[in-house]
């Protein structure tokens, strides 16, 4: 289950991942929307983070024209700066 936590001013995202695990749509999703039109494909592609730091510990990465910084901690967290 992947967890996040976003501060009260915005400016940063603290992320702890787990890959290998299906992704899975919460059973209540489904019982709040009975107007659910058409099945919704939830698969989603996982990207290893080993594959974007590439022996790094912080990369740039450039979103509608902000620039945002995201960095491994030691203790192997990611934290997603703008």
């Amino acid at each position: 289950m992947n967890k996040g936590r976003l501060n009260g001013r915005g400016g940063s995202l603290v992320c702890g991942l787990r890959t290998g695990r299906p992704v899975i749509p919460n059973d209540t999703d489904s019982e709040r929307s009975p107007q659910a039109a058409a099945p919704v494909d939830r698969t989603q592609r996982i990207v290893e983070s080993r594959d974007l730091f590439r022996g790094q510990s912080e990369i740039l990465i450039s979103h509608d024209g902000a620039i945002y910084r995201m960095k491994i901690t030691r203790q192997g967290k990611l934290i997603l700066n703008k």
